[in-house]
């Protein structure tokens, strides 16, 4: 009650300062009902909060929540092939935060859904115009799209299958609402591999993160597809929406990506050496990621490549929009932050 007196009574001032201060009145009513659609909760910053978070989520495998997840890079294994950047390899290299969180993340999802399939979209796999579905068949081949590595990062093994009959139907979705599509198997290309050849596979912002978080073998279908290269928010947020319905088929959608990835400023990975552009970027994230109503949050969201820090995180937008495609595909629903740690969050929609 003395709460609501105090907020009528700043109102009542408000209206009276109008009169005289138009100015006045716009800053102090941006004071006293700006973030009024904006939950204020702890976001995991650590490990024990994010296992709290993880625990927390609900164990529905006849709705599986759709996820955007930060898929780090060949870091994740090795830190030698990034020597001289000691705050990029202690922050996403094979002993940080961001590591330690895919290996209580995958687990996770495995004990609470036990999803008979997974259906990635990556950053690193783009196309204009049409999707791009695998069909890999019985192994999905690695494409290893780096370059100029040790060689050990080219020896990475991770083992997995493809599912033809799921392809199809995702396939099949697209073409009904629309977009044109079409399966690719082992016999197409899709892009240069750092050992010398063209070639198909899972590229690395899926084979990378899915060895911590599902260990080198892993016996569960996945089928990748492309994203869309318009790059636009509004696209790449229909991607979403058109594999919704699998979420009731106990199908795992999950798109990898990393909300700040600029290669151009290699501080701009790690809080400590960020510059507070890059923190009010972040910041900016999960503050859109916290608006209750489900239309502003999504006009929030989509708002997002707008703010001034924006082009300081993302030259370029492919590592963003996967973020887009795992709110489309639970666009209506609420969402659980996972983790919120700087540049590396991972979220839960449709909780």
């Amino acid at each position: 009650m003395v709460l609501s007196y105090k907020i009528v009574s700043l109102s009542l001032l408000a209206v009276a300062l109008s009169t005289l201060l138009p100015k006045s009145f716009a800053f102090l009513s941006n004071i006293l009902f700006r973030n009024t659609s904006m939950t204020s909760v702890a976001v995991p910053s650590n490990q024990d909060e994010w296992r709290a978070a993880l625990e927390s989520l609900p164990s529905t495998p006849q709705k599986i929540p759709a996820f955007f997840f930060a898929h780090g890079s060949p870091a994740l294994v090795y830190a030698r092939g990034f020597s001289g950047r000691s705050d990029f390899e202690q922050y996403q290299g094979p002993n940080g935060p961001l590591a330690n969180f895919l290996k209580d993340f995958g687990p996770t999802l495995l004990q609470k859904y036990n999803p008979k399939a997974v259906v990635v979209f990556s950053a690193h796999w783009e196309t204009l115009g049409e999707r791009l579905v695998t069909d890999y068949g019985d192994e999905n081949p690695l494409l290893m799209d780096y370059y100029g590595f040790p060689q050990e990062f080219y020896q990475l093994k991770f083992k997995s299958r493809g599912d033809k009959q799921l392809a199809e139907q995702i396939v099949g979705l697209y073409k009904e609402a629309g977009q044109l599509a079409r399966i690719t198997s082992k016999l197409e290309p899709r892009g240069s591999d750092g050992r010398g050849f063209e070639g198909p596979g899972l590229d690395h912002g899926v084979f990378v993160p899915f060895r911590l978080m599902f260990g080198e073998e892993f016996g569960i279908p996945i089928v990748e597809v492309s994203i869309d290269s318009s790059m636009t928010p509004e696209a790449n947020w229909k991607l979403g929406q058109v594999v919704k319905s699998l979420r009731e088929e106990n199908v795992l959608v999950l798109a990898g990506g990393l909300p700040i990835h600029n290669l151009r400023d290699f501080s701009s990975f790690a809080p400590d050496t960020a510059q507070p552009i890059h923190h009010s970027f972040h910041k900016a994230i999960l503050d859109a990621l916290q608006v209750n109503n489900t239309q502003e949050r999504k006009k929030a969201l989509q708002d997002l490549p707008k703010h001034s820090g924006f082009r300081a995180c993302n030259p370029r937008e492919e590592h963003f929009v996967p973020l887009y495609v795992a709110a489309g595909a639970a666009e209506d629903e609420d969402l659980k932050i996972l983790n919120g740690l700087y540049g590396i969050p991972t979220v839960a929609f449709g909780v």
